[in-house]
């Protein structure tokens, strides 16, 4: 798979600030966007470690109001953004700001949306639903992995269905995006290695998508480059400054990557298997990742062999076959030294649930992007290897 410069590229991002303290920035930008009034988003574990707190002085000491909304899950629910969008309107706000992981942040997200759009946010599921634009939003992470914060995506669980779906357009790329890796600091051993090992499927998944391009591309390698070189000694060492910073730098590039290149059917999969389970994300990235890579390796062979090498695997002299099992060695390697080694079955999933997991995979918009064109029985085939 190779590209044509000339080829058209669309590329969007928020305005981006990185660095340790740019969360202190948020009342500057907020002004900036002619806020009177603060909607700050946020999660009780993150108000607990004291982020909300820190937010709300730093605002209020520019004069702004600030109503606070913390109802939000581990997988942020349809009646979580119905609940935040009502508290909106009646506190009439005019900026939201969330402070998180990518829970708190596509809330937000989808609170904008019904802001200023009304009706239910189960109606704005897919791509390029949204009229009218979201109120201003600013996103502060709290965690290095989903790049919800520089995305176009918004992912939100509908417990009905018992399966997450994709909002995705640029109306929801944030306006700012603050991207601190001192509130990463309060980041367990375990959640670093989830939305690391996350942030590293949303780059290889970038790279070998049909949507990639010279855009993206650079972005992709470098954030693999970074994670295969530093997650693991950062899991190790969560209070590594340096560290923390490398995959945080990581996180932003695999967004970029992703949002404009859009995933793979890992993703896809990963949505369905996280609304049908309520399990962190980045952990069902991790329990699928080889398989797809095995499934997808034909269809992208020196995608993957360009991925193999910013693993930091010396691919001279191998052939094709050599290259994917080196590639899914290393995988594996790394899921096992940062403590995601695992598989379905232990986490629930039988036989007789794959075929409904397989149906909302295939939904996702995600699956669109893969390298190789996937009927129900390809997705079958997968989610049952990774049993």
């Amino acid at each position: 798979m190779s590209h044509d410069i000339s080829v058209l590229r669309k590329f969007v991002s928020p305005e981006i600030v990185f660095g340790a303290g740019a969360r202190k920035s948020v009342a500057n930008f907020a002004n900036n966007l002619g806020a009177k009034h603060i909607f700050l988003v946020s999660d009780p574990g993150v108000s607990e470690v004291g982020w909300v707190s820190e937010i709300v002085d730093l605002l209020t000491a520019s004069s702004l109001r600030v109503t606070i909304f913390t109802g939000v899950s581990a997988n942020p629910r349809v009646d979580e953004v119905m609940a935040g969008a009502e508290l909106y309107k009646s506190s009439e706000c005019d900026v939201i700001v969330a402070i998180g992981g990518g829970s708190p942040m596509d809330c937000a997200k989808g609170i904008g949306i019904i802001a200023s759009n009304g009706r239910h946010i189960l109606d704005f599921e897919g791509v390029d639903t949204i009229i009218n634009p979201p109120p201003p939003l600013i996103l502060i992470p709290t965690t290095a992995g989903t790049s919800a914060d520089v995305s176009q995506f918004a992912i939100i669980s509908d417990p009905n269905r018992r399966f997450k779906f994709s909002i995705i357009s640029k109306a929801v790329v944030p306006d700012v995006s603050l991207i601190d890796p001192e509130v990463t600091e309060t980041m367990s051993a375990y959640l670093t290695a989830c939305t690391g090992v996350d942030a590293l499927v949303h780059a290889v998944e970038a790279f070998v998508s049909t949507g990639s391009g010279p855009l993206t591309d650079t972005h992709a390698l470098e954030a693999i480059r970074l994670i295969n070189r530093n997650l693991e000694p950062l899991v190790d060492n969560t209070a590594d400054p340096f560290l923390r910073e490398q995959i945080m730098l990581a996180s932003m590039q695999a967004g970029l990557a992703f949002s404009n290149a859009i995933l793979g059917a890992v993703h896809a999969m990963a949505h369905s298997l996280g609304g049908f389970l309520d399990l962190p994300h980045g952990l069902c990235n991790a329990l699928l990742l080889e398989h797809v890579v095995a499934y997808n390796f034909r269809s992208a062979e020196t995608r993957f062999q360009k991925v193999a090498e910013a693993m930091d695997i010396d691919t001279r002299g191998m052939s094709k076959p050599e290259i994917q099992k080196r590639l899914m060695a290393r995988i594996v390697q790394l899921k096992r030294k940062v403590g995601l080694e695992d598989n379905l079955a232990n986490l629930g999933v039988s036989m007789s649930d794959i075929p409904s997991l397989s149906g909302f995979a295939l939904q996702d918009p995600c699956i669109l992007t893969n390298p190789r064109k996937s009927s129900l029985r390809d997705v079958q085939v997968v989610y049952e290897e990774a049993l």
